[in-house]
């Protein structure tokens, strides 16, 4: 049939806030977690971890546990040393990296308090939980380093035999890079005629806390090993699991059905995967290990954990000129999938939205015998941010200008993009000023700094401050030959597929996995513009690695601008493989075809034929001319062109009892630049659950271990997740600069509040506190550390505090991690101890 009637121009897909088409089976509870999984014959696995953070293990009696009612088989280090490899590192950042050698079960030594020391298979999970208490290990327990500022002196060694607690040292100078000029001349010269802020912050540990605990379940009983995983990165686990353990890697299929949710702590290949598949390999039976919530705090990877020390050089009317990073980074015990290079992508982005003449970095990461960290959502990024708006703070407080005005003096203008940044990043678009207006705007900036001033004039016991972040990042971890360049494993490519169906249905195919961000909704709004078909016609299909053959999985806020434009170039291809489909139908020349809004027609006719009939014909195949495929299914692969960096300015104010130490948010406003937006319900949400994970950072969480090494913040008793009820509403908005780096013009979203929201917290504590001579406080800030604070502040003369001491790493110094009230950060004395 031939389409001649008038056609509807349909509504565009793309920037409708749908409501997501996963929340209904996610709300409901219809759908498939990995814990779900009952397949017959199943068994259950519970670990044996060691309770001390460094020993060696002199002795292990199973003969209880395993005569204990349902109990299958135990296993020991011992039992599987010759078949479970070493846990892998994807991320050796320089040639001499060191890395110990990390069996998924310890052989004859822990490095950290939750390692796995021999697991317990029975036929269910409370016979196993059961039988693991009965399994009688012997410890020698060695020193433990626990604390960064003395790990780098080597005193004590978290793994002795690599002699050294440093894995790695990596710099980036701007002179050697020939991005910019010497920093220390830059210094020298501020110190003789300008001004030099210096400061050393703290990157307290976290702990990623996601929804739904690790778990994971294989099967052996197959021609292929299928292993379901709650992970991020089904395509990582399917390679490292048959590099690690020697399985061809055609006979490992992984799947991630529903995952509720990973801030990247589930972008891993776990010792947990590594144990289930040993364990259901030497049963011969399906074997499922789901964590309890207390082993995810324990032994899930952390986050974050650096001390941070800085140097910014400026002139006397506030212009910046250098800046100076040194970082200690604390590794834990072991080096996970990407944990090394987490400070380095930071690295790039201390300079932030500035334009600072000349830079320099050097991080080194450090053994210790903790938990081992990796990415947390930001991952590296939110240090670098937190850092560098701090110092900005800090200028404009020792120049007595507004901070507003000392970021507006220094930054890059809407008109000098794109832009080379001192770190090598070349910013292909942004408008902070458009960013920063709106902002302001919204927060009644002006009305906000006289209300503080009236309350410092009548010396309010309740005083009002008020923080600025302006931000960017670098999303969608690419190109690969950068990726290259730095060492990594991996390339930063996607891919995506899409299965023209005969009754007109479509199925995409993606490469990335989401645990949370949507990707069923959007991509189908992609392709329903993309190729005029319905949104409801769409499904898309994902996680895993039998059906999406080809991936690099999420993290980084890679799934759209990455993900998303592989999948509009297989978009591109199935027109243009129905072109000649179409053209045999309308009987003309390919040439004369067009395609919009889902018809192809004849160029200067009302002649067309809808995507639907055009599959059809290719499906019945009857009459097509010779050399004409008969599909229009399509797939590609897509390596960026570069990353893509979305900016923002958040502003945020906060009550601060000046007699309590009590932290009220007040209001806070948000104005992202994420270029196109694609579904704003969906970015509504990211941006709420990034800003609540960076708030959480500044004012109520930390891991924090005892003397010992034993994690004292085992349980959400502890480690304070806050609820709905700790917050307030957030006033949010954008301003769009579209990418030049994708087709879409988008630039991520997925952790732009975690990054900017920190400091802008911080700021405005610090701001509410600055005038009794307060520069600092430690997070996070609880009412104890503003206290504190506010008391040793109160105690120095006058209330006065000295603002010349030069920061150091200050290796003598008590345990940093210590939770006792004298952790807290106390003007400029406090941030230099």
């Amino acid at each position: 049939m031939t389409t001649t009637e008038e056609r509807v121009e349909p509504e565009r897909e793309i920037g409708r806030a749908r409501t997501r088409k996963e929340d209904q089976r996610l709300i409901t509870g219809r759908t498939r977690w990995t814990d779900n999984i009952v397949l017959p014959g199943m068994q259950h696995l519970a670990m044996v971890r060691s309770p001390f953070a460094h020993a060696r293990i002199t002795g292990i009696d199973t003969s209880a546990a395993k005569e204990a009612p349902g109990v299958v088989a135990v296993l020991t280090g011992q039992d599987v040393k010759d078949l479970q490899g070493s846990m892998a590192c994807a991320w050796p950042i320089t040639e001499d990296q060191k890395a110990p050698d990390h069996p998924a079960i310890a052989v004859d030594r822990v490095a950290f308090a939750g390692e796995i020391v021999a697991v317990v298979v029975a036929r269910s999970a409370a016979m196993a939980r059961d039988a693991a208490e009965l399994v009688d290990v012997d410890y020698e327990e060695l020193p433990a380093v626990l604390d960064l500022k003395k790990a780098v002196r080597d005193d004590v060694l978290a793994h002795p035999d690599l002699g050294t607690n440093t894995s790695a040292v990596w710099t980036y100078d701007s002179v050697e890079a020939g991005t910019g000029s010497s920093v220390e001349d830059a210094i020298a010269a501020a110190r003789a005629d300008g001004v030099v802020i210096e400061r050393e912050y703290r990157q307290q540990r976290l702990i990623p806390a996601f929804m739904e605990p690790r778990s994971v379940v294989c099967d052996p009983t197959g021609d292929q090993i299928i292993i379901w995983s709650a992970t991020q990165v089904p395509h990582f686990v399917r390679i490292f699991t048959a590099l690690v353990l020697g399985i061809p890697e055609s006979k490992v299929r992984v799947i991630a059905p529903d995952v509720g949710g990973g801030f990247g702590g589930k972008l891993q290949h776990t010792p947990e995967e590594v144990v289930t598949v040993l364990a259901a390999r030497h049963t011969g039976k399906p074997c499922k290990y789901t964590e309890t919530r207390s082993e995810s705090l324990l032994a899930a990877h952390h986050g974050r954990d650096q001390w941070q020390k800085l140097t910014l050089s400026a002139t006397k009317e506030g212009k910046v000129t250098g800046l100076k990073v040194e970082l200690l980074a604390d590794m834990g015990a072991y080096l996970g999938l990407v944990t090394s290079g987490i400070p380095i992508l930071g690295a790039f982005m201390f300079n932030a939205i500035y334009k600072f003449p000349a830079y320099h970095f050097r991080c080194t990461n450090l053994f210790t015998n903790k938990t081992w960290t990796d990415a947390y959502r930001g991952a590296g990024r939110p240090e670098a941010t937190f850092a560098i708006e701090r110092l900005m703070d800090e200028l404009a407080a020792e120049l007595g200008v507004d901070p507003l005005e000392v970021r507006e003096r220094n930054w890059i203008t809407h008109d000098e993009f794109p832009f080379k940044t001192v770190a090598g990043m070349t910013y292909d678009s942004g408008n902070y000023e458009a960013a920063t207006a709106r902002a302001r705007e919204l927060f009644d900036y002006d009305g906000l700094r006289r209300e503080q001033q009236e309350r410092r004039d009548r010396k309010d016991p309740v005083q009002l401050g008020i923080g600025v972040s302006t931000f960017t990042e670098m999303c969608g971890l690419a190109p690969s030959r950068v990726l290259g360049a730095l060492r990594y494993a991996a390339g930063g490519w996607e891919h995506a597929s899409i299965r023209m169906l005969p009754t007109g249905k479509v199925e995409v195919v993606t490469g990335t996995s989401p645990h949370g961000q949507g990707h069923e909704t959007v991509w189908s709004q992609i392709i329903a513009d993309r190729l005029g078909v319905p949104f409801e016609d769409i499904e898309v299909l994902h996680g895993d690695t039998q059906i999406a053959n080809r991936g690099l999985d999420t993290y980084g806020s890679r799934s759209l601008v990455v993900g998303g434009q592989a999948l509009v170039l297989a978009a591109d291809k199935v027109v243009e493989k129905g072109k000649p489909v179409a053209a045999h139908l309308l009987e003309c020349s390919v040439d004369d075809i067009e395609f919009s809004n889902g018809t192809f027609s004849v160029r200067g006719t009302d002649k067309g034929k809808t995507m639907a009939e055009v599959v059809w014909e290719a499906f019945t195949c009857h009459d097509l001319p010779d050399g004409v495929e008969p599909t229009l299914d399509a797939d590609a692969t897509y390596d960026p062109v570069d990353f893509s960096f979305p900016h923002g300015t958040h502003l945020c104010a906060t009550e601060v009892d000046t007699e309590t130490g009590q932290v009220r948010m007040r209001k806070y406003v948000c104005v992202d630049d994420i270029g196109n937006i694609m579904n704003p319900l969906i970015v509504e949400g990211q941006v709420h659950g990034g800003l609540v994970q960076g708030i959480a950072q500044a004012l109520w969480e930390e891991a924090v271990f005892d003397e010992q090494g034993t994690l004292v913040t085992g349980s959400f008793v502890d480690y304070t997740l806050p609820t709905a009820a700790d917050t307030i509403s957030f006033v949010t908005d954008n301003t769009t600069s579209p990418s030049s780096t994708n087709d879409l013009g988008a630039k991520g979203v997925g952790e732009a509040g975690c990054i900017a929201s920190t400091p802008a917290v911080v700021n405005a504590i610090v701001d509410a506190l600055r005038p009794l001579g307060i520069n600092d406080v430690r997070m996070p800030c609880t009412p104890e550390r503003v206290w504190t604070a506010i008391q040793s502040a109160g105690a120095s003369a006058g209330g006065e505090v000295s603002g010349g001491a030069q920061p150091h790493f200050d290796e003598d110094a008590p345990n940093q991690d210590s939770p006792e009230p004298g952790a807290a950060g106390a003007g400029q004395k406090g941030a230099d101890q």
